[in-house]
């Protein structure tokens, strides 16, 4: 993990277990990190911010007048000379997400933490624009997540 900097903020009140939230993004972003066999040092933030501030960023970056549980903005940047890259930003919208994880019966942990390497993965190229990148990409996921002891969340539940 101290290859990786992860930094965690925290929009408008929609995230009142913040630090815990926090912690949990870090960690499931290091695990997409390593999952995908990112060995080089490399920086990313996170929004954890309400419906609205993902519901704007929606409008203005995708013509979506409308939250999404999760945003992913690459970057590949440095920022600063001789620094490691940022690889970009992901947001989330605490609503959302919420409601998300009680529809899904799931803990919010793990819903979280799902979003979390979902949008990391995005960020570092991969994609679900076709049957075949979904596929791959979930499996990347599911692997990445069992190694934060979360069930895959594209298993069938009876």
């Amino acid at each position: 993990m101290d290859k990786w900097t992860v930094e965690v903020s925290l929009g408008e009140g929609e995230w009142p277990d913040g630090e815990e939230a926090a912690d949990w993004c870090s960690r499931a972003a290091c695990a997409a990190l390593a999952g995908a066999g990112r060995m080089e040092p490399a920086e990313l933030s996170v929004l954890l911010g309400s419906d609205a501030e993902i519901r704007a960023l929606n409008r203005r970056y995708r013509g979506r007048d409308k939250p999404t549980n999760v945003l992913s903005f690459p970057s590949g940047a440095a920022p600063w000379p001789g620094g490691p890259p940022l690889l970009g930003e992901i947001a989330l919208a605490g609503a959302t997400v919420r409601r998300e994880a009680v529809e899904q019966h799931k803990t919010l942990h793990d819903h979280l933490c799902h979003l979390v390497v979902h949008g990391t993965l995005h960020l570092l190229g991969f994609d679900h624009a076709t049957e075949e990148a979904a596929v791959r990409m979930e499996r990347l996921e599911a692997r990445c997540l069992e190694t934060l002891s979360i069930a895959d969340p594209y298993e069938e539940r009876g």
